[in-house]
């Protein structure tokens, strides 16, 4: 069944993360996406171990890193410095609909391939750049990654635990935030398209993106004009709603209301605490937050996590399991909602390869799982043919 994006062709010429988690998106979503790779291929192919591995049992170049946002895409090894694919890749922009980079600002310019010479020559191309600190600023020319997108924006100031070293985000959460709103950027771009004719540059950066999912933190700075601080787990605006110490292991909860409080109470064997000034209202909470706290972790410190839980869950109380990564990814519910699938990769030893699905759920377009993770080049000669026959 042909997906929502089926028919455009994207020319990607990123690498790393952010570019690649929005050019897989839209080919999840059928789009056709021609990912460009300098010879020694994108940087994350060497990004390990792990690795999958090839018959013989030797790494080959598909990392981990690298098959978790490239699927459904066309490699194409190509020297930008070499006039003939600097030729081709104008010719493949002119039959592209997007064209999306991560260079740095500028880097492009002289291959002819930066987003003035290319909307100039194709008025109806959406490109798209991604970089570090975005095309304009006094910051324009300073590289860009993940974890120097979390600092500067402000984000590992407020994770961690209180009074340790600021920490990041335990996966690239900047890249791959910064990749999904280059994919709003782009469908918005190419609405607008379809309506005039005129295509557009869009212009993102990871530490704009970073700043804007500071949300209610950032909010709390702006509003007060004071700016928060490490508190672990814990939530600067909400009691109790962290994560507490059971007897066996750890479990979230998360009291969201006043009636939430009332029955986490009952189940604590508290309930006067319901309507105890110092903790009826979740502004009074936060006031007294130490003595509440540490009460509750002193009552479930004593307490198994699956009784905490099912104990909570039948009085309709917001609680959950800190799960490994095993246990999420192999949970019922993971299985149930398609958040791991199986794809065909006869260059590796098993023959497939297993991936992280896409959260989408269509009624009409679903997300399709048409290819792998490329090998290096794998559609080389295939789409230069292309180009050439002028498909």
């Amino acid at each position: 069944m042909p997906g929502p994006l089926d028919g455009l062709v994207v020319l990607d010429l990123s690498r790393i993360l952010a570019g690649p988690t929005c050019t897989q998106l839209m080919g999840d979503l059928g789009a056709e996406v021609i990912k460009i790779e300098s010879p020694g291929g994108d940087d994350t192919r060497t990004w390990g171990p792990p690795f999958a591995l090839d018959p013989t049992g030797k790494p080959t170049d598909l990392s981990a890193y690298f098959m978790s946002s490239n699927r459904n895409k066309k490699s194409v090894a190509l020297d930008l410095t070499d006039p003939a694919a600097q030729k081709a890749l104008h010719d493949l922009a002119g039959r592209a609909d997007v064209v999306i980079e991560n260079f740095k600002p500028g880097g492009l310019k002289k291959y002819g391939l930066d987003h003035d010479t290319l909307c100039a020559a194709y008025p109806g191309l959406v490109y798209c750049s991604i970089s570090g600190f975005g095309q304009t600023g006094p910051n324009r020319d300073k590289p860009g990654y993940d974890l120097m997108a979390q600092g500067f924006g402000g984000i590992m100031s407020i994770t961690g635990e209180a009074g340790e070293e600021p920490m990041k985000v335990g996966v690239g959460v900047a890249d791959v935030v910064c990749g999904l709103y280059a994919t709003v950027g782009i469908l918005s771009a190419l609405r607008h398209r379809d309506a005039t004719g005129e295509g557009q540059h869009i212009d993102i950066a990871l530490v704009d993106a970073t700043m804007s999912w500071l949300v209610n933190q950032g909010l709390n700075y702006l509003t007060s004009g004071v700016a928060p601080t490490r508190a672990g787990n814990a939530h600067p605006n909400i009691v109790p709603y962290q994560v507490f110490e059971t007897r066996d292991g750890y479990v979230i909860v998360a009291v969201g209301n006043d009636s939430q409080f009332a029955r986490f109470c009952d189940y604590l064997g508290q309930g006067d605490w319901a309507s105890d000034p110092r903790f009826a209202t979740n502004t009074a909470r936060l006031t007294h937050r130490d003595l509440l706290v540490g009460q509750i972790a002193e009552t479930l410190a004593g307490r198994d996590t699956d009784h905490v839980i099912a104990g909570l869950e039948l009085r309709k109380v917001p609680v959950g399991p800190v799960n490994t990564i095993e246990q999420a990814l192999e949970s019922d519910q993971a299985q149930a909602r398609d958040m791991t699938v199986t794809l065909s990769a006869p260059q590796t030893a098993k023959g497939e390869v297993r991936l992280l699905g896409n959260p989408l759920k269509f009624s009409r377009t679903p997300v399709s799982y048409r290819s792998a993770p490329p090998s290096l080049g794998a559609d080389t000669e295939a789409v230069l043919a292309r180009i050439k026959s002028g498909l």
